[in-house]
């Protein structure tokens, strides 16, 4: 079994991890981290301690209405992306303890599609 980080939880709600494969399971917001165990394989689980987390990444759809997925960029390790039922009261729980300066939103669609062509048409 495997020890969890917090000591006090916040919140826990059921996930989805994109880790190559999607794994479904459980998403735990507490005192000293971020955690995701699968509900089937009990070996299969993320902790990222706060310290750790360099930015939370969402993306964001209807002008804010919905939030069909979040991803944590850790200072080491890259970067972990979920999707849970209600991704707003998550953000609100993890708000808590990461600098809401280091809560940014991705980039849309169109975004995307103008960097590449700004990219492509810019003089070397």
């Amino acid at each position: 079994m495997v020890q969890s980080l917090n000591t006090k939880v916040d919140l826990v709600m059921d996930a989805t991890a994109f880790t190559g494969f999607t794994d479904y399971g459980k998403v735990m917001i507490g005192d000293k981290g971020f955690e995701f165990y699968n509900s089937r394989d009990s070996r299969k689980y993320i902790q990222i301690p706060w310290e750790e987390v360099d930015y939370v990444i969402a993306s964001v759809l209807l002008k804010g209405k919905w939030i069909p997925r979040y991803a944590i960029k850790t200072k080491k390790n890259g970067t972990y992306t979920f999707a849970s039922k209600d991704a707003k009261k998550v953000l609100r729980a993890v708000r808590k303890y990461v600098d809401p300066s280091h809560m940014v939103q991705s980039l849309s669609f169109f975004d995307v599609v103008k960097k590449v062509v700004q990219s492509r048409f810019k003089k070397s």
